[in-house]
């Protein structure tokens, strides 16, 4: 059988500690975590943004190219990137399910599409050919032509791995080597884009083909940043992250998917040239981003006017932007620095983000996702428009989000588990089969409802078996065929080497009590308020499990209660506890001195934030304020 390479790929002489399990190499249960996740993407996400693509107009953009449709552009000027993702979502499902003829045949469909579009010189791009072919790379700043072209390519990179596409693969190499001949030399002008994302996608398409102009020309790219050359005039240039060189930037800031995408790039780059000062940059910014500026659900972006990066600790839950793409791309970035380094806490944010906010995007159905993820939403919320909306909607008139979840979770094995010259290493846990040359790990496990994780191990010679122990667990044990094994996580993992050759059995205990979590006291916005989470998952309480009556802002928790776990319909794990409605007791927007109103005690409900909006619009919040808050 042929291998097919996951999403990133290290070349062999890249700096990286780890190794990608192939796709093929990993395989989800259909009743664990992550295989209902990628079922319901296969079946509903997948299929949705397809007959989107035509319902958006998408797709017929393309065909006022090729003289196929009539009519004027429609949507978003880079709506060719949504044809470019749900290409590269199919890929990567093929690659899975290669007997799937509807997709394959929409994959053969678009290619065919994408070669009659391209231009005799490799162009492609629907918008500037159709409405302003008098300016292609005039406005780079604004026409997001190079984030556009990255998308082509990355769905070609799929393509590629999966064995599908052929003709989309010549398409993308077409429109790569152009822009090496207009980017790439010495005199050419600065190839840099409004919105990274080429970068990356040229490195992955470098290791794809060995074609080492490509390698250059993301690294002259990353390089050529922050020289305030595109033009910053609407919202500044740290949004286009052209403020400040790569290399010596100190804190993220401006667009959040736009700073994170140029950060997965960074490290490829890095990583394939042996560039450590450019991997420090990447090292130093990380912990910029996780340090002061990441919602407890992995959410990052607390502006909604430039969808951007705050100052340090600016994190207000009602107004918290935690746009889909940027969790995303929190999942990209976290996964390159977990390859470079083996470092757990890489693997920590990963998977925080997953389960949280990139699992929170998507409704139980699979066609419904929210573009930015509040973590309060007030009683009285309008939540009719579509920045801010009360529930998931269908699509948006920017669709960067549906598509790009698609693509993820299509590929989401690739971001479970690796190899190195020590053996094999279990990042994410979810039911499923891991196969490497060193040996086979089966894992049953109801995580991240339950912290026990079961795997079958066999090999044919000794190796090691490494274990992530998530940041948030403090108490881990681990017994092989039933006898305890006195071993200590190091670098958070906990590593068993022993000759797996006759089979063995590890259960690792990964303790989940549910614990009241506060925020650094300069994050003003949470002042006097907890949150609620157990295991990887962060809990919030919604308006549909209020008494009839009551509003959610003045419900009040003890901190020091005991929270204990029950099971709702659908939520196999929430969370229960002694809880007060303490109402204003006035209708002044400020008093002096007015006694606060007598509580009325409640049984308090909160469940996994990732399933709110589920059963009604209303209602959220994330942050309780406290029994003893002022």
């Amino acid at each position: 059988m042929t291998a097919h390479p996951g999403p990133v790929q290290p070349t062999p002489g890249a700096t990286s500690a780890l190794r990608p399990v192939a796709l093929d190499g990993v395989t989800f249960a259909a009743d664990g975590f992550f295989g209902r996740w990628q079922r319901r993407n296969a079946t509903g996400t997948l299929p949705h943004c397809i007959a989107q693509l035509e319902v958006s107009g998408a797709l017929d953009n393309l065909r006022l190219v090729t003289g196929e449709a009539t009519g004027g552009f429609r949507d978003m000027w880079f709506a060719d990137s949504d044809v470019h993702k749900t290409l590269e979502a199919a890929a990567w499902q093929l690659a899975s399910d290669p007997d799937d003829e509807r997709l394959r045949a929409f994959v053969d469909a678009t290619a065919g599409l994408l070669v009659k579009a391209q231009g005799d010189d490799g162009y492609l791009n629907s918008h500037y050919t159709v409405v302003k072919p008098g300016l292609r790379w005039q406005e780079l700043h604004y026409s997001h032509e190079l984030y556009v072209a990255g998308h082509l390519i990355q769905a070609a990179v799929a393509a590629a791995r999966a064995g599908v596409g052929d003709d989309l693969v010549a398409v993308a190499r077409r429109c790569a080597d152009l822009l090496v001949d207009r980017f790439g030399g010495a005199d050419a002008p600065p190839g840099i884009d409004g919105h990274p994302g080429v970068e990356t996608a040229l490195v992955e398409l470098f290791r794809v083909t060995g074609h080492r102009p490509y390698l250059d020309l993301a690294r002259r790219m990353v390089d050529q940043r922050g020289h305030g050359v595109l033009n910053g005039e609407r919202f500044g240039s740290a949004y286009l992250q052209d403020h400040v060189p790569v290399r010596q930037a100190e804190e993220v800031a401006g667009h959040v998917v736009r700073q994170l995408y140029l950060l997965a790039g960074v490290v490829d780059v890095a990583v394939e040239t042996g560039d450590d000062e450019l991997f420090d940059a990447a090292r130093r910014l990380w912990d910029d981003a996780f340090g002061r500026k990441t919602y407890i659900t992995g959410a990052q972006g607390s502006r909604h006017r430039d969808e951007a990066f705050g100052d340090p600790y600016e994190l207000p839950a009602d107004r918290a932007y935690g746009e889909t793409c940027a969790a995303i791309a929190s999942v990209h970035w976290n996964w390159r620095m977990l390859l470079a380094t083996g470092e757990s806490r890489y693997g920590d944010e990963l998977e925080r983000a997953l389960h949280n906010a990139v699992a929170g995007s998507t409704s139980q159905d699979g066609t419904h996702f929210f573009y930015s993820n509040p973590l309060h939403l007030r009683t009285g919320h309008d939540g009719s428009h579509e920045d801010a909306p009360s529930q998931r909607l269908p699509w948006y008139s920017c669709a960067c989000c549906p598509p790009n979840l698609a693509r993820l979770v299509a590929s989401l094995h690739g971001y479970t588990a690796t190899t190195d010259d020590t053996g094999v290493q279990l990042h994410l846990y979810s039911a499923g089969t891991v196969r490497t040359a060193a040996g086979e790990v089966v894992t049953r496990t109801q995580y991240p409802w339950d912290g026990r994780v079961e795997l079958d191990v066999t090999g044919p010679a000794p190796f090691t078996l490494a274990l992530r122990v998530p940041g948030w667990c403090t108490e881990a044990s681990v017994r092989v065929d039933g006898v305890p094994v006195d071993v200590r996580a190091e670098n958070g993992y906990l590593r068993l080497h022993r000759d797996w050759s006759d089979g063995a059995t590890v259960t690792l205990d990964l303790a989940m009590p549910v614990r009241v979590v506060t925020a650094h006291p300069h994050v003003d916005a949470v002042r006097g308020c907890v949150a609620l989470a157990r295991g990887p998952l962060v809990y919030c309480v919604e308006q549909a499990d209020l008494p009839a009556g009551v509003v959610l802002e003045d419900v009040r928790v003890d901190p020091t209660a005991a929270f204990e776990p029950t099971e709702l319909p659908g939520v196999p794990v929430a969370l229960t506890a002694p809880a007060a409605i303490v109402p204003p007791g006035a209708d002044a927007l400020y008093r002096t001195g007015a006694p606060e109103p007598a509580a009325t005690p409640f049984r308090l409900t909160a469940v996994p934030y990732f399933l709110w909006g589920n059963r009604s619009p209303g209602p959220m919040r994330v942050w309780i304020p406290t029994t003893t808050a002022g």
